[in-house]
């Protein structure tokens, strides 16, 4: 009975480590691509704990530091970022009585750099952002879509986050007549 129960519980510790498997490619374009699947030229990446705990998009690379080469050879390399991720509104959350003006905050990593912008496309609209933090307003009862890009002062595109649908309700005051 006991070498069942150690052989189940080293099961469960190998599953949970499969589960935590990502891998990090960029593609023709630049842009950076996540996913649980290899593709040709990708690195693999391993999800945080806040990650396989919430659900969250968010990674930690795992390549090993090579010395001094691997540190020139890096600088050669252009700049690139290895996460974008809405982190508010929470994909699929429901928010109440915004009066019309929506809070969103982005977790960028590493941080926005000196002449990159963020863009994003909220119902599909374009806008321009300042920084990770902002404010967009006449956010109205119903389904909204919200997606955040981050380019560099050349307007190419460096990294674009996942699609985040969200809900906004409104209590509504109903009167009765007598």
């Amino acid at each position: 009975m006991e070498s069942r129960l150690i052989f189940v519980l080293a099961g469960l510790l190998a599953s949970a480590t499969v589960f935590a498997q990502a891998y990090k490619w960029v593609d023709a374009d630049g842009v950076t691509h996540y996913s649980d699947r290899p593709e040709a030229g990708a690195e693999r990446v391993e999800l945080s704990e806040y990650s396989r705990n919430t659900g969250a998009r968010l990674y930690r690379n795992t390549a090993a530091p090579g010395g001094a080469a691997a540190a020139e050879a890096a600088s050669d390399q252009p700049f690139s970022y290895d996460s974008l991720t809405i982190t508010s509104p929470g994909a699929e959350e429901t928010l109440w009585n915004i009066e019309g003006i929506l809070n969103v905050t982005l977790a960028l990593s590493p941080g926005l750099q000196p002449g990159h912008r963020v863009r994003v496309y909220f119902d599909g609209q374009q806008q321009m952002a300042r920084g990770t933090s902002f404010q967009l307003e006449e956010v109205y009862r119903g389904v909204h879509n919200l997606q955040a890009e981050v380019i560099d002062s050349t307007g190419r595109l460096m990294i674009r986050s996942q699609p985040n649908r969200f809900y906004v309700q409104q209590n509504s005051v109903v009167s009765r007549s007598r």
